[in-house]
């Protein structure tokens, strides 16, 4: 009886150390895929429904919708750098810096931040943005601010670009700060 009991605890060990072994091989794949900006990589490891929390704000996407979010993320030349992974309560966490051209205009390049990962049937089921160790949030919202009025005043057909994630609105986004950084040389001049 004991060599069973033994023998039942060392298979269940070995599977759960497994699973998490799978579970931080997923993490890095998802990543890996951002980094080489392989969609089909990131879609082989997130489920048919991907929830992504940041703060009070909830984004549920399929695998469609979010490949819109990855075009959306393309446009700004990400360079994402997986800093660690862990095994934390039971999930995943992963700390990853992200250098990006949105980031630079936000003044907070890079961008450094801890991340959660839930799995269900051995997939990426739900993503928490944990903290951004890193981040100035004040300097972010009053670049993001500016940005955002100036572009409404001066160039009203791009306004809206902040809300716009397509890749369409990407790249207004990007216009709009071309435009806003001309406008301060033109000034300098």
């Amino acid at each position: 009886m004991n060599k069973i009991l033994f023998l039942f605890v060392l298979i269940l060990t070995t599977s759960c150390t497994e699973r998490k072994s799978t579970e931080a091989e997923h993490v890095a794949t998802y990543y890996k895929g951002f980094k080489k900006g392989d969609y089909k990589q990131i879609s082989a490891v997130i489920s048919d429904t991907l929830t992504i929390i940041e703060g009070d704000y909830t984004m549920v996407f399929t695998p469609e919708t979010f490949y819109r979010q990855f075009k959306w993320d393309s446009v700004f030349k990400p360079v994402y750098k997986l800093v660690s992974l862990e095994n934390r309560d039971e999930h995943i966490v992963a700390a990853v810096s992200v250098k990006s051209l949105r980031f630079e205009f936000l003044k907070n390049n890079p961008l450094t931040c801890e991340h959660r990962f839930h799995f269900k049937s051995g997939k990426i089921t739900k993503i928490e943005n944990l903290d951004c160790m890193d981040a100035d949030w004040q300097i972010w919202q009053k670049e993001r601010d500016s940005l955002v009025a100036w572009i409404k005043f001066n160039h009203p057909e791009l306004d809206g670009f902040v809300h716009d994630l397509s890749a369409k609105g990407a790249m207004d986004y990007l216009n709009a700060i071309e435009l806003y950084k001309n406008r301060q040389f033109k000034r300098e001049k």
